[in-house]
């Protein structure tokens, strides 16, 4: 039910001549890339590549090597969801055009490795543009038509590569009188996570001004610990449906590691169940009792554990109070400062409630009896995921109950903290490349630093 993959890189493949960029990360290397490559035209599904070549760019522009690109040299206060935070340099500056110019010797290196004729070539969530050096340009010409301007540079780009363009849309629909000006032969990349995402109202603007399009959900597994089970269903579902109605000519499902990857591959097994049954067949499909569906083709459990207990640990998170944008408040509560405010709608009792429904939900967990070579590590994963669910229960009962820094409450939650990153470096060795543990427990050891009272 999958035919088209791809890999979304900032700095993760092995450029030759960018060492310094990519050496902590344990990067896919041409080698690499020419196997997977291969490896997925045998089972008739095409490997696209995917490198982001406007925002996103802080790996690289952080670095002195690259600064003079950035739009924010200094990094840039960012206000998005009602929170506010300081951000490294982010996006290339569009207004120079040694940006195109190093993007172009990127995709020389890049695109040979590859047999696709389609490139992502990312351009999204550009938030610092206008903002810094191409501030005159953008009140010149207008931000859309600066992001128009560069997005056409990249697009001259693909095409000597003999490529079709595939770009994120989510700063082009906020200018909907240009969207007529894109080339035709582009496809825009619909993205939204939420259930209530207008796919119905950007689909039906890139539907009327004739420009070919990607409807993308996604697993909503990122920004969570468990997932977002009922989320990930209804994103899905109204991508299909909307796709379906304005004629977009795919569904490209996403599934992301925002805010340093806390969670383990199998809570994404729902999402990527659903994001191949629902596009090929909709009206089949659209109410799959994915439970049962998980259990045979994911899990392989005869047991019949996993479907159920994964499909439930992915909803636990409402018991404890409503759901940030694209997130959960367990997440907050395990990542956040302490002295950052408390998602809304948190309380002691809603609290308990979700550390005994959590409790409740990975009972069953010894007794699946899974038919897969990673059966224990699955298992493993899902205990330990629960572990940090319940530990965000326990703190946000100290945050609230003010006992937070008392001596005994650290040393409580510094025990289970200590228990859950240790198996948290474990289990990410077994499933994943080294490159990018420090990252993915950075939040973990945080936390072990606050209770030291550092």
């Amino acid at each position: 039910k999958i035919n088209h993959l791809e890999l979304y890189t900032e700095h993760t493949f092995a450029y030759e001549n960018h060492r310094e960029v990519w050496a902590q990360a344990s990067p896919m290397t041409g080698e690499d890339i020419l196997r997977l490559d291969a490896y997925c035209r045998e089972r008739f599904i095409e490997l696209v590549p995917n490198q982001n070549s406007f925002g996103h760019m802080h790996h690289w522009l952080e670095l002195p090597r690259y600064n003079h690109l950035a739009e924010c040299p200094e990094g840039f206060e960012l206000t998005l969801h009602g929170h506010t935070r300081q951000m490294p340099p982010f996006s290339l500056n569009p207004s120079d055009s040694r940006s195109v110019e190093f993007m172009g010797e990127l995709f020389s290196e890049l695109l040979p490795h590859f047999s696709s004729g389609k490139f992502n070539v990312g351009c999204d969530e550009t938030w610092d543009v206008g903002r810094g050096r191409s501030a005159r340009a953008v009140e010149e010409k207008g931000a859309g038509r600066v992001y128009l301007d560069y997005l056409l540079g990249i697009y001259d780009l693909v095409k000597r590569h003999r490529r079709t363009m595939h770009f994120w849309g989510d700063i082009i629909i906020q200018h909907p009188e240009l969207v007529p000006e894109l080339p035709r032969d582009a496809v825009v990349l619909e993205w939204g996570y939420e259930a209530d995402h207008p796919f119905k109202e950007h689909g039906a603007e890139f539907a009327r001004s004739g420009i070919p399009f990607f409807v993308c959900p996604g697993t909503s597994s990122w920004n969570t610990i468990a997932g977002r089970t009922d989320n990930c269903l209804g994103n899905v579902r109204n991508a299909t449906e909307n796709g379906l109605r304005h004629g977009a000519i795919g569904l490209l499902n996403t599934d992301w590691g925002d805010n340093n990857h806390t969670q383990y591959l199998p809570v994404s097994y729902l999402g990527f169940a659903a994001g191949a049954a629902m596009p090929w067949c909709y009206e089949t499909n659209r109410d799959e009792d994915f439970i049962s569906a998980l259990d045979l083709h994911a899990f392989y459990d005869r047991a019949r554990v996993m479907g159920r207990l994964s499909y439930d640990l992915g909803n636990a998170h409402e018991k404890a109070g409503p759901a940030p944008h694209n997130s959960t408040v367990l997440f907050h509560l395990l990542t956040q400062a302490p002295d950052s405010p408390l998602p809304d709608g948190v309380t002691v009792e809603s609290l308990r409630q979700a550390g005994e429904h959590i409790n409740s939900v990975v009972g069953p967990l010894e007794s699946a009896r899974m038919d897969r070579e990673d059966a224990d590590l699955t298992r493993d994963e899902f205990a330990n995921a629960a572990r940090m669910m319940l530990h965000a229960c326990n703190r946000g009962t100290g945050m609230l109950e003010g006992t937070l820094n008392s001596a005994g409450k650290r040393e409580e939650l510094a025990s289970k903290m200590r228990t859950i990153l240790g198996e948290h470096r474990r289990l990410w060795i077994s499933r994943s490349r080294g490159g990018g543990l420090q990252d993915s427990e950075s939040a973990l050891v945080e936390r072990l630093k606050e209770y030291a009272g550092g």
